[in-house]
């Protein structure tokens, strides 16, 4: 089986193909020639995830996959969620991100949060959703540099570091990309 992983973020392509079986072959959009930035015009992360998947299938033909995730903190609305990428503005900066977000959260005595992963299969015709989340709280400062995004401000519930100072292994097994794309690949396993 082939399926496109409809992402440009190298990161999470790293990430994702570790989790999936090696007798799926992933293509990144690069190796279909998709080169464009593919929209994300939705009002949440599910409605993103499902237009991804659509747009690489109506527009290359393929069978796909694509993921959004967001970080909702309780303390301010859920926010950034469906605009977790471009909180701090449109240049997509993952430190601008984080200093706002900790800015907002200086007076803010609840830190708890959770990242949202919602992974949409487009194949043979039929659309399907995979959810996953992880729970934790957001740091007082940034520590780690491993993973990306807000990763060294994320700290799941039940550990002490944050997502950047852990292991992709671990990372895998227990957050929400992870979880969304296990519940992906069990459902491909049964076809």
């Amino acid at each position: 089986m082939q399926l496109v992983f409809a992402t440009n973020n190298l990161n999470k392509l790293k990430e994702v193909q570790s989790l999936i079986p090696d007798h799926i072959k992933l293509l990144s959009l690069k190796e279909i020639g998709c080169f464009e930035d593919v929209p994300e015009t939705q009002n949440t992360i599910k409605g993103n995830a499902i237009q991804k998947a659509e747009y690489i299938k109506e527009h290359y033909g393929y069978d796909c996959f694509a993921d959004d995730t967001g970080l909702e903190v309780e303390a301010l609305n859920n926010e950034p969620g469906v605009f977790s990428a471009r909180y701090a503005g449109p240049q997509r900066d993952a430190n601008d991100n984080m200093d706002l977000l900790l800015n907002n959260l200086k007076e803010k005595p609840n830190r708890n949060a959770q990242f949202k992963t919602v992974v949409s299969l487009h194949l043979n015709g039929n659309l399907k959703t995979f959810t996953g989340i992880c729970k934790g709280e957001i740091t007082l400062d940034k520590k780690g540099n491993q993973g990306f995004g807000y990763d060294p401000i994320f700290m799941p519930n039940g550990y002490t570091e944050t997502f950047a100072e852990i292991d992709l292994k671990l990372k895998n097994e227990i957050g929400h990309r992870g979880k969304a794309v296990a519940k992906l690949v069990e459902f491909l396993n049964t076809l």
